[in-house]
């Protein structure tokens, strides 16, 4: 006890203690809670987080797609892996089993309940020329999801083999609720021709029911939200072909449906910081989707890309996309029979059907995202169970 003698050293060593063990504290603390390790994920969305659900349930998918990583078609809108794949994979877990496919589902670390062509707003017209909309609204999923819940525990409880590929109990609580929806609803209003006006003024009405879902999903149990706006559209070669006329940005981008995309993204972003004052005990991240993609239309040779706004897969004109044309489909042009196929580069190319990206600008996407450059609060993925009151120190 001798050094507590010594006043200057005891001055000098009470704030070091002090600081020490502020400092050990808080690391045991992140420790504590992070990384978060969910045991699974059930998914909302559309085409962009699909991987198979609308492919078994309405229209299945044709060569080429998923021609790059899984060397067949495997129910995702792409060349191979989706942004959601790459989540998974990031904690561990298998690739989410779509909800609606009845051969060969394991959905014991989750669910995908998204399906291609889905929207918040249930639409009454599900073809509009060129696009085609899914019944499976996030009103539907939504009660997919809480009529798969009680299945679940029969399954569990009655035990044998198909309770192996059920969740566990507490997955529903510990699990990760990912959401990448909100496309399609300015889709089909802009493929309508709709007044800017008109669709500007519905962003909030499609940003409510989106919120109630969330907090549907929270009355349930679930504690932890990664929801992603929705990206740039302007720049996408299907919109680029569907409207040659209006003005263009600096990277060859229609502006004003990008400025439509970035509305109905401050909507999202302003509702889901509320969300978290009403919910204090759930972490609700916030995913800048739209600027993690357009960042590979502002700079395509940074990140290995070229010609990024012109379609690997597809058929016509400047950007190889013929709505009445899809991917892996074929046209008669003057008598001969012509297919929509593959460019044989997709690994250089950022879009690859002319709506979706390619498995290189998922991956590219991802790494952006996860990182917690792109999302609010600044948080990487690796800590998306973390609530924003448990991040301030």
């Amino acid at each position: 006890m001798e050094f507590l003698s010594n006043t200057k050293f005891h001055i000098r060593f009470v704030p070091f203690f002090t600081i020490l063990l502020v400092v050990t504290t808080i690391l045991n603390s992140v420790v504590a809670k992070g990384p978060c390790n969910f045991p699974a994920i059930f998914n909302f969305g559309a085409s962009n987080s699909d991987t198979g659900g609308y492919s078994v349930s309405m229209k299945a998918l044709k060569s080429p797609y998923g021609e790059t990583y899984f060397h067949r078609p495997a129910g995702r809108y792409s060349d191979g892996r989706i942004i959601l794949d790459f989540i998974a994979q990031n904690f561990g877990l298998p690739y989410l089993s779509p909800y609606l496919d009845s051969l060969g589902s394991n959905f014991s670390t989750g669910a995908n309940f998204g399906t291609a062509g889905s929207t918040i707003q249930p639409q009454s017209n599900y073809s509009i020329v060129g696009y085609v909309f899914s019944p499976f609204s996030l009103d539907v999923q939504y009660n997919q999801f809480i009529n798969f819940i009680p299945r679940t525990k029969f399954f569990r409880e009655k035990g044998g083999i198909f309770a192996t590929l059920m969740p566990k109990e507490e997955h529903f609580s510990k699990a990760l609720y990912t959401y990448d929806i909100g496309q399609n609803d300015l889709t089909a209003s802009f493929a309508s021709f709709r007044p800017i006006k008109q669709i500007i003024d519905s962003i909030p009405d499609i940003v409510k029911k989106f919120t109630e879902n969330v907090k549907n999903i929270y009355n349930l149990g679930g504690r932890s939200f990664w929801i992603h706006s929705i990206g740039p559209l302007g720049c996408h070669s299907s919109f680029l072909s569907d409207h040659p006329i209006g003005e263009r940005d600096e990277y060859g981008c229609i502006k004003e449906l990008n400025e439509v995309c970035k509305h109905f993204n401050l909507n999202l972003k302003e509702a889901l910081a509320q969300l978290r004052k009403d919910l204090p005990n759930a972490a609700i991240t916030y995913v800048d989707i739209y600027s993690a993609k357009y960042s590979l239309f502002q700079d395509p040779k940074k990140y290995g890309f070229e010609d990024p706004q012109v379609a690997c897969c597809g058929y016509g004109g400047k950007y190889n996309c013929n709505l009445m044309v899809g991917c892996g489909n074929t046209i008669k042009v003057n008598g001969t029979e012509i297919s929509a196929g593959s460019c044989g580069k997709a690994s250089v190319r950022v879009m690859w059907d002319g709506t979706h990206y390619t498995e290189a600008a998922n991956k590219v996407v991802f790494d952006k995202i996860s990182s917690g450059a792109f999302t609010d609060p600044p948080i990487p993925l690796n800590m998306a169970c973390l609530r924003s009151i448990d991040t301030k120190f």
